[in-house]
């Protein structure tokens, strides 16, 4: 997979996070790409975008149907099978999120703060981050009492959430050299049952 043709998004407007999306539904072990559609989150998930249908660039076929993306999801319906054994159809979205950092503005990972997706589980799968302080991941419970809180620092560092037991969210991320360009790259897979 490669993050270096994800659109990018000016940071200021990193209040519109940019990723690619690609839908897939699981049913009895069958995993397929379906039409894309834009993404959606009710207003009750997120307060800063929801309750718009947000269109962004399709992965491309190649990666998007691609051995990689195919074992991460592979993984995502094993692991999530197993904690819902009741569950055999799941919709599947998976984005790809650069965050850019400069000398004169922060990165917004999470600019709509600490929220729930409104699926079920969640994985934050860190790609690469490059030149970058901060984006420490923090879960939350329901009443926002912190839980705990980590970084992903080393490629394939993953956080799996249980969106419907918490709440989650990443500090502002910005340059340790000002000079240098300065980004953090994730894909997010969530999964709702359907």
């Amino acid at each position: 997979m490669t993050w270096n043709s994800t659109p990018t998004w000016p940071i200021a407007a990193a209040t519109d996070v940019g990723g690619m999306p690609v839908y897939a539904t699981e049913m009895k072990g069958a995993i397929r790409r379906e039409p894309d559609r834009p993404h959606y989150q009710s207003r009750d998930y997120n307060p800063l975008h929801g309750g718009i249908a947000r269109r962004f660039e399709p992965i491309v076929p190649a990666i998007g149907s691609g051995p990689s993306i195919l074992t991460i999801l592979r993984f995502c319906r094993t692991l999530f099978g197993r904690l819902a054994p009741a569950s055999n159809s799941w919709d599947i979205e998976v984005h790809q999120f650069r965050i850019e950092a400069r000398a004169d503005e922060k990165g917004q990972p999470t600019p709509e703060g600490v929220h729930r997706d409104g699926v079920d589980y969640v994985l934050v799968l860190l790609i690469n981050r490059r030149n970058i302080a901060s984006g420490t991941t923090t879960i939350h419970a329901p009443d926002g009492r912190l839980l705990g809180s980590f970084t992903l620092t080393n490629p394939f560092d993953a956080a799996l959430v249980d969106d419907r037991r918490v709440h989650h969210g990443v500090t502002a991320v910005e340059p340790l050299d000002p000079l240098s360009r300065a980004y953090r790259d994730v894909l997010v897979v969530t999964f709702r049952k359907i």
